[in-house]
């Protein structure tokens, strides 16, 4: 600051804004990292006969769009990678396969829904006094009407869910150490 301090106003300012500037840009490029590729997920596991298979998922991307069916209960994503397999071990020449890659999926419950329609209300009748002109029991002189209103209902069901699901959206043969 002693240097500052010999100069003019204007050009303190100056200097001032300068090195403000360079400790924006040297802030910014320190701290942006450039998109690169990158492994996502690795399993690796020895089958029976000894050999070491070794899968990998690289670029992993998903991408969230808005449910085509327009429920807000639906989650819909595009997903997008790469994927590659290694085997070592005897007889990795020989490898045959089928690489297959997906999702686990878990669905703790279940809703059943189901819509009714019905009539609810109670009728009305009238007893005796009313002859009958056709004759027969009193019962048959009973004037009663239908139901006045009608009323709809839904039944909602919450029950157990099937539990984690596995959705397979690639598959593909394989031969060969690596692929």
């Amino acid at each position: 600051m002693k240097l500052l301090g010999k100069v003019s106003g204007g050009a303190r300012r100056g200097v001032l804004a300068a090195g403000a500037l360079v400790m924006t840009l040297v802030a910014l490029f320190a701290t942006a990292a450039t998109a690169q590729a990158g492994l996502d997920d690795e399993l690796t596991l020895v089958d029976g006969k000894g050999r070491t298979l070794r899968v990998q998922q690289w670029d992993t991307f998903l991408n969230g769009v808005f449910p085509l069916d327009r429920n807000r209960l639906t989650r819909e994503w595009f997903h997008s990678g790469r994927a590659v397999y290694e085997v070592t071990g005897p007889g990795a020449d020989a490898f045959e396969g089928t690489l297959e890659l997906g999702y686990q999926v878990g669905y703790p419950w279940s809703l059943g829904v189901g819509l009714n329609f019905n009539y609810t209300t109670p009728n009305t009748s009238i007893l005796y006094g009313i002859p009958n002109a056709f004759g027969g029991s009193p019962e048959a002189s009973y004037i009663q009407t239908t139901n006045l209103l009608p009323s709809a209902g839904i039944n909602v069901d919450l029950g157990n869910g099937p539990g984690i699901q596995e959705v397979a959206t690639f598959s593909v043969a394989i031969a060969g150490p690596k692929g």
